[in-house]
């Protein structure tokens, strides 16, 4: 059970602070950020900077750069008032403060199951009815299962999810998939189809109560890049 929510915001000024995730996602999320007029500090393009706040060519807007998992959290608490997570972080945390008005349509992927290649031809799906699965997405992988009636004990991981049928921690993971060439390359398989996944402009919703103008009005800002891209 997830401990109650703490509505705040935290304002020790009246500084916008937008949440934008590390790795693969910000370079796609750049342009639609500059198209929607915001652009950070030179610090921030900076490989070497150690610095995790920037600010921008707006005095009162910053920008924090998390690990894509911990947007969906400073966002929800009030630490940050918009973000750009994925709608996998979404459906993990299920955060009733996280309002997702806008598809961005970048970071494009799906979440699915694979196994070993060598497990297909005698394995049917159907006839599950307990499995071992590695994710780094417990709470979704158990709903997903739980629907079908199937118990699923998750180990949970952070990373090279590959690794576990190989080493025989369990046969089968739940994982992102793009090309699916991270599986080939490690004797894997999908062989179901969970969700498909984008990246959302997220907002949090009492900051959308406190200041709807300026909030409302860079979700049109985003649409608008968004469309324009």
């Amino acid at each position: 059970m997830m401990p109650p929510f703490r509505e705040y915001i935290v304002a020790n000024d009246d500084k916008l602070v937008i949440a934008l995730p590390k790795g693969r996602i910000l370079k796609e999320a750049m342009p639609l950020v500059n198209a929607a007029g915001i652009e950070a500090e030179p610090a921030f393009a900076d490989p070497d900077a150690r610095q995790l706040r920037f600010a921008t060519n707006h005095p009162h807007i910053q920008i924090i750069r998390v690990r894509s998992f911990d947007v969906a959290t400073f966002v929800a608490f009030g630490a940050a008032h918009l973000g750009i997570a994925g709608n996998d972080v979404l459906m993990e945390f299920d955060y009733p403060e996280i309002y997702a008005p806008l598809d961005l349509g970048i970071g494009k992927c799906r979440l699915a199951v694979a196994e070993p290649v060598d497990m297909v031809e005698s394995d049917n799906p159907e006839t599950w009815s307990h499995i071992s699965i590695a994710t780094k997405y417990p709470e979704i992988t158990r709903r997903h299962f739980a629907a079908r009636g199937v118990q699923a004990e998750c180990i949970k991981l952070n990373g090279a999810m590959e690794l576990a049928p190989v080493l025989g921690l369990c046969r089968r993971i739940v994982d992102l998939v793009s090309t699916g060439s991270t599986l080939r390359a490690n004797g894997l398989v999908e062989v179901e189809h969970i969700a498909d996944i984008s990246s959302r402009l997220v907002v949090n919703r009492t900051a959308l109560k406190t200041r709807p103008e300026e909030m409302s009005g860079w979700i049109e800002r985003f649409r608008e890049a968004r469309d324009g891209a």
